[in-house]
């Protein structure tokens, strides 16, 4: 299994409209550069006008299972200006009334926010998600996503030039969150591709160093950390992985995350995090369930982690997770990212309307 398989997951069908761009490639969700805070009551407007309800997940493993419709979390905020939400309004204004209605299914649920890699530009950019979630009384989720050979040179590939580099940009990022309440997604795939000697351009040497460090530096930034290791099919090791957690400062940590920007289901991801925190003293853990609807792709297609056909949303972000070791279901992709150019798909991290529009069909209620 290549290093990019363990994360994303292949094929759906051409786009009917030009895909809204977000280059997750440059470790941006939005440009970070001069992104002005909107104010609280046009922010309380816009998630108003969207509606609190949306579509529950299918996936067998959690709350929701087999409801057509659950309401957004009252705890995490939604971002109004989402590419999902963007889409819904051209669609309106175009008189696609039933699919901009289905993806809203998307665009009313919490979904984490990728703040840009350019150290320049994320202390604002932050600033600005925390600002508008104070404002809205909830708590924001952001990952962090710019460690140095970021993805092994892979889709994703990127980061900071140098350790130093990023140091910078963690202070940066941390100086946005201000001391405020914060779920952080520390570094996705960047523990276990370290821990499966992925091939990619430079070193991994360091990197649990590295880690621990940011976690230092969140944490006492006011983010509930969360460093991310991978899912079942990538590191097989359960001892390898919680030693490479401990090096990583889990101690410091609220705990790790699973399953972030793929298709495994709950039940499978749940079962694998449970031995994972047996090795940890019973550490918590955090779960991706953004597009598991349906369990990973197992058609003959490949690659099967790309956009893969036929998926469905899974159980919307929230707390209530039935488990006192699952800290929370989170949406840390946003649904309709593309996971890379294959099959006619936008580069990674360009916002792919149909392919969500697909995944939003798929979930009951659509």
């Amino acid at each position: 299994m290549t290093p990019e398989a363990r994360r994303d997951g292949v094929e759906p069908s051409e786009p009917d409209t030009q895909p809204i761009r977000i280059d997750r490639r440059a470790g941006a969700r939005r440009p970070g550069r001069g992104w002005v805070v909107a104010a609280a009551a046009a922010v309380v407007a816009v998630v108003t006008a969207l509606g609190l309800a949306a579509c529950g997940g299918s996936d067998e493993g959690g709350p929701g299972a087999g409801s057509a419709v659950a309401p957004a979390s009252s705890e995490f905020w939604v971002d109004p200006s989402s590419s999902a939400a963007r889409q819904v309004e051209q669609w309106r204004s175009e008189g696609r009334t039933e699919d901009a209605t289905a993806l809203e299914k998307i665009a009313r649920q919490p979904v984490a926010i990728w703040p840009t890699g350019e150290t320049a530009g994320v202390e604002g950019e932050v600033a600005g998600v925390v600002s508008q979630a104070r404002a809205a009384g909830r708590t924001p989720v952001l990952a962090a996503y710019n460690i140095p050979n970021r993805d092994c040179g892979q889709y994703s590939s990127g980061g900071a030039e140098n350790e130093d580099a990023y140091r910078e940009w963690l202070g940066a990022f941390a100086r946005g969150m201000g001391g405020n309440r914060a779920v952080v997604v520390l570094e996705p795939d960047a523990l276990p591709q370290t821990l499966t000697n992925c091939e990619g351009e430079g070193e991994q040497e360091g990197r649990e160093e590295l880690l621990a460090e940011a976690v230092r530096t969140l944490s006492g930034a006011g983010g509930e950390v969360y460093i991310d290791a991978g899912n079942p099919g990538f590191v097989t090791n359960i001892g390898e992985l919680a030693d490479g957690l401990r090096k990583s400062g889990i101690d410091q940590a609220a705990g790790f995350a699973l399953n972030v920007s793929n298709f495994i289901s709950t039940e499978e991801v749940r079962a694998y995090g449970d031995r994972v925190s047996d090795q940890l003293g019973g550490a918590r853990y955090v779960i991706d369930t953004s597009r598991n609807g349906r369990g990973a792709y197992n058609g003959p297609e490949q690659p099967t982690w790309c956009n893969p056909p036929g998926r469905a949303l899974g159980t919307p972000p929230t707390r209530d997770t039935g488990s006192p070791r699952v800290a929370a279901y989170l949406w840390v992709k946003e649904p309709g990212d593309s996971d890379g150019d294959c099959r006619g798909a936008p580069a990674a991290g360009e916002f792919w309307p149909q392919y969500a529009l697909d995944l939003a069909r798929n979930t009951p209620g659509a």
